[in-house]
């Protein structure tokens, strides 16, 4: 598995909040904060524990694009004006991320890209580097779908070990977070993510689950789980769709293949040939009613003397 780089220029003005924001312009009072929220953080680098929870009460929360909101790409034009590089800027982010909530923690994981080099922000400050891994660490172990969507943009894309990054991949099909929404996966894809991807594809048929279809076009480019797959049981290659079918089913992610009918129940009792009307009187005869000893006599029982141990 070959790491790549930082993501192209392409993508990285598409995806630069300030790009974002000179195509949708904010009205003139968030525009008014945003500017003096970007002085004080260039003065005074502790501002910004205030004012980045405060961006989505000042900018709002519309969309920008399929990914991103207006407080979203405030909060990373923020980050950016921090005049903090290297371990001090690490640290800054570790602390908005403790504290932040959902939201915040997004926005803090997809700007890293524009942290992480000199080029995605001021060309004197020293870069961050790997120094955020654990940031997307501890995003990975949650179990938040955006956060974990974020974590693999081109930031953690990049950077992750091989090993890391495969379980971070096999965690998106299990959590059903759609493969297209991952930065770098057809670069970053191996034989070994290939096998592990057939090996869940099989799990799923035994048990009688859905296969997700976006898994195949890892699978397919590498022959050793490409021949893995056609070995499966016939549920599994009617799971795989064929190229240039399009997969059907009743999720976005399914391939078709439906689980195994549930077994069959047992057939309900047949009714009674002579049902039991009730009666005044039962059908059946009635054991005789105890009475005590009769008048004047002790019962047998309190006059027998009890016998020694």
């Amino acid at each position: 598995m070959v790491s790549t780089g930082t993501s192209s220029s392409g993508t990285a003005e598409s995806t630069d909040p300030r790009a974002l924001l000179a195509r949708h312009p904010l009205d003139p009072a968030a525009r008014a904060w945003l500017d003096q929220a970007v002085a004080r953080v260039t003065e005074r680098p502790a501002a910004l524990r205030a004012l980045f929870p405060a961006a989505r009460r000042h900018c709002g929360r519309a969309l920008l694009d399929a990914r991103r909101t207006v407080d979203e790409a405030a909060r990373a034009v923020l980050l950016t004006a921090l005049p903090l590089g290297g371990q001090p800027l690490a640290d800054e982010l570790a602390g908005l991320y403790r504290h932040g909530d959902p939201a915040e923690q997004r926005a803090i994981l997809r700007a890293l890209p524009l942290l992480a080099a000199p080029d995605g922000g001021d060309a004197k400050r020293e870069p961050l580097g790997d120094l955020a891994l654990p940031l997307v660490r501890e995003a990975l172990r949650g179990n938040d779908s955006g956060i974990i969507e974020a974590a693999l943009g081109p930031y953690g894309a990049a950077r992750l070990p091989d090993a890391e990054y495969r379980q971070a991949v096999l965690k998106c099909v299990f959590q059903e977070i759609p493969l297209t929404g991952i930065d770098g996966l057809p670069a970053r894809a191996d034989a070994e993510l290939a096998r592990m991807l057939a090996d869940f594809a099989h799990e799923r048929v035994a048990a009688g689950r859905d296969v997700p279809a976006d898994i195949w076009p890892v699978v397919r480019p590498f022959p050793a789980a490409d021949r893995l797959s056609e070995r499966l049981t016939a549920e599994t290659r009617t799971a795989a769709p064929s190229a240039g079918r399009p997969p059907s089913g009743p999720s976005r992610r399914s391939t078709g293949t439906t689980a195994a009918p549930p077994p069959a129940l047992r057939p309900p009792r047949p009714p009674l040939t002579e049902p039991y009307i009730h009666t005044a009187s039962p059908p059946w005869p009635q054991p005789e009613r105890l009475t005590g000893p009769p008048e004047g006599k002790a019962c047998p029982c309190a006059s027998s003397t009890p016998t020694s141990t």
